[in-house]
């Protein structure tokens, strides 16, 4: 997770060119603003620091320090849980500075936002696909980034999210001897969630179900395909069990 201290660390002077008294009385006064928004957040005053580092990027929305504002703005409304506004702030900030080492986690702010209300609300699903849509950029777009392996991490755990929900429904399905579309929604976390612990349950499931519909040579595919790539969980057991009750191989 975020740590602040790296967003704390002021820039010397030395960062900041200074051709007039104009600029000396903008940089110094940005400043005095930056450092009120870091004392908020110290305090945990998340939306006081939000409001402050808000007023840089208004007084001053061409400055370095409006950049620097900009992202501890959105990781601001991101503490204090107000998504939307971290996903603005986040999104400005990228469009602004599409080449700052800052946009991962400007992308990871955006990605957290949807993962946390993901966590709050419970399973829903929009939700999700939008948390999945940024993780996978970051992993995609930022491969030697620190955020790219957290985004994995949270990217493959909403990912059998969506596959739970699925087998889910299907075992709503097939628990009421509604096989076709029992069958499409396992067939579905099979092809779509392959990477999911999800899938050796899944082609169970189609086992049951082909049998169920006495479609005896699906029943076995299925079953084949379970033995060849997870023979050692206890799904391939109970299909090898099952079969075997069948008189089937």
């Amino acid at each position: 997770m975020f740590f602040l201290t790296s967003f704390l660390v002021l820039p010397n002077c030395s960062e900041t060119p200074i051709n007039d008294n104009a600029s000396i009385s903008e940089s110094a006064a940005s400043e005095k603003i930056f450092e009120a928004g870091e004392k908020a957040i110290l305090k945990k005053r998340y939306s006081d620091a939000a409001d402050q580092f808000r007023e840089i990027e208004r007084l001053y929305p061409y400055s370095d320090w409006a950049r620097r504002a900009l992202i501890m703005q959105a990781y601001s409304y991101y503490k204090d849980k107000s998504y939307e506004n971290v996903r603005s702030a986040a999104n400005r900030f990228i469009e602004f500075n599409p080449n700052d080492d800052d946009v991962p986690y400007a992308y990871y702010l955006i990605g957290l936002s949807y993962y946390d209300q993901v966590q709050e609300i419970g399973r829903d699903q929009k939700l999700t696909v939008e948390a999945l849509k940024i993780f996978k950029l970051i992993k995609d777009e930022f491969p030697g980034s620190k955020y790219s392996i957290k985004s994995e991490l949270r990217y493959d755990f909403l990912l059998n999210q969506l596959a739970s929900k699925e087998m889910e429904i299907g075992r709503y399905y097939l628990k009421r001897s509604h096989y076709a579309p029992a069958i499409n929604r396992f067939r579905g976390v099979i092809e779509d969630f392959s990477t999911t612990p999800q899938v050796p349950e899944a082609l169970h499931r189609l086992v049951e179900s082909y049998l169920s519909l006495g479609l005896v040579n699906e029943a076995q595919t299925a079953g084949a395909i379970l033995g060849y790539n997870y023979r050692s969980t206890a799904w391939y057991q109970r299909t090898y069990e099952l079969l075997k009750s069948e008189g089937l191989k």
